[in-house]
C-alpha cells in the first residue's frame, strides 16, 4: 500500500513544443526540469521517465473523455475527483463550478469521502475563510472544496494557516494577509508553502490540496503571467519534495488545458499528469484519462 500527495493544477495542459506560444518552455522551471531529466513533456514527447533522487514520470491525461467542445473546470473536475464521467453525465462540458445536478456525486462520491469511508487518515490541506461554506461565495463552488466539504475534511481556516498548519490556494499568503490583517497570517514563499505541504502530507494515507492561479493566469493570455504561475509552482513542488517522506507518492494532475497555449483560453491538449516516488513508472500506466487518477488511488492506498 502507499501514501498519497494528491496536487491539483487547475488548467495545466500538455501544450506544443513551440516556444512562441508555450510558456512552459521559457519559465523557469529547475525543479520540473529536475525531475524529468532536463526535459518538459509537449504533444510532441508527452510521456517522460526519469529516475532521479526519485522516480518521475509526466503523462498526458485525456480531457474530453469522449464530449465535444472544450474541457471545462466544474465537469473535469468531478470526473478527476470521483472516477465518473461528469461531462457526460451532465450531457456537456460545464465550468469553472461544479453543476447543481453533480453536486451530490462529488460530495458523496468524492475519492477524499471514500477513503474517510474507509477509515483510513485523509487531508485537506487547503484553507477556507471561516464560514465560508456557507457563504455567498460557497454557491458557485469547485469540486475539491465541495469533495472535501462531503468528507467532513474542510476544517481548515485562517488560524491553521497562521500556524503553518494549512496553506492559501493561491500557495502564498498575500491575499489572505491583506483581507484578514488582524489574523496575524504570516508571509510564506512558495518553496516554505510547499515544505509545510510536505510535512502535512506525512500524518495521512490521502493529502489533497488545490491550486487554480494557474487557470487564472492561462485566461489573462500573458505570457509574462503565465510564466511566473509556472514558476510559483516549481518553487512549490521544490518544498513538497524537500519534505515529503521518501514512501510517498506526489500525483500532480489537472482538469483540462489552458496556461499551457497562449491566449487560447481552455484548450483541447491533454491534461498534465506527473507521479514522483516509488513505482511511479508502472503506476503512472494506469492513468489514461481523468477518469483514472480516483480509483487508482484507491486502489494504492487499499481503501478500495
Amino acid at each position: 500500500m502507499a501514501r498519497v500527495l494528491f496536487v491539483f493544477l487547475d488548467g495545466v495542459g500538455i501544450g506544443r513544443p513551440d516556444p512562441v506560444v508555450n510558456p512552459f518552455l521559457e519559465a523557469r522551471l529547475p525543479v520540473l526540469r529536475g525531475m524529468l531529466g532536463n526535459r518538459l513533456p509537449t504533444l510532441d514527447e508527452p510521456f517522460l521517465q526519469h529516475r532521479g533522487a526519485r522516480e518521475a514520470v509526466a503523462f498526458p491525461l485525456d480531457a474530453s473523455l469522449g464530449i465535444e467542445g472544450r474541457p471545462q473546470s466544474g465537469t473535469g473536475q468531478t470526473s478527476l475527483l470521483t472516477g465518473v464521467n461528469g461531462a457526460e453525465l451532465f450531457g456537456r462540458h460545464f465550468g469553472p463550478w461544479v453543476p447543481v445536478a453533480l453536486r451530490p456525486l462529488v460530495e458523496e462520491g468524492s475519492v477524499l469521502r471514500r477513503v474517510v469511508d474507509a477509515g483510513r487518515p485523509a487531508v485537506f490541506a487547503n484553507a477556507y475563510p471561516r464560514g465560508w461554506s456557507k457563504s455567498r461565495g460557497a454557491r458557485r463552488i469547485a469540486a475539491p472544496p465541495l469533495a472535501a466539504r462531503g468528507a467532513g475534511l474542510l476544517t481548515r481556516a485562517q488560524p491553521e494557516l497562521a500556524a503553518r498548519e494549512a496553506i492559501s490556494s493561491e500557495i502564498v499568503n498575500e491575499g489572505w494577509r491583506a483581507r484578514w490583517p488582524d489574523e496575524n497570517i504570516p508571509p510564506v514563499t512558495a518553496e516554505e508553502a510547499g515544505r509545510v505541504l510536505g510535512r502535512i502530507s506525512a500524518g495521512a494515507d490521502l493529502t489533497f490540496y488545490a491550486h487554480y492561479s494557474t487557470d487564472t493566469a492561462g485566461h489573462s493570455g500573458s505570457a509574462e503571467e503565465s510564466r511566473r504561475a509556472l514558476e510559483r509552482v516549481d518553487r512549490f513542488l521544490g518544498g513538497v519534495l524537500a519534505n515529503l517522506p521518501p514512501d510517498h507518492l506526489l500525483l500532480v494532475a489537472s482538469d483540462h488545458g489552458n496556461v499551457e497555449e497562449l491566449e487560447a483560453g481552455h484548450t483541447l491538449n491533454p491534461a498534465l499528469g506527473l507521479l514522483v516516488g516509488p513505482d511511479a513508472h508502472a503506476r503512472a500506466g494506469e492513468l489514461r484519462t481523468l477518469l483514472d487518477p480516483a480509483p487508482a488511488l484507491l486502489r494504492w492506498i487499499g481503501a478500495d
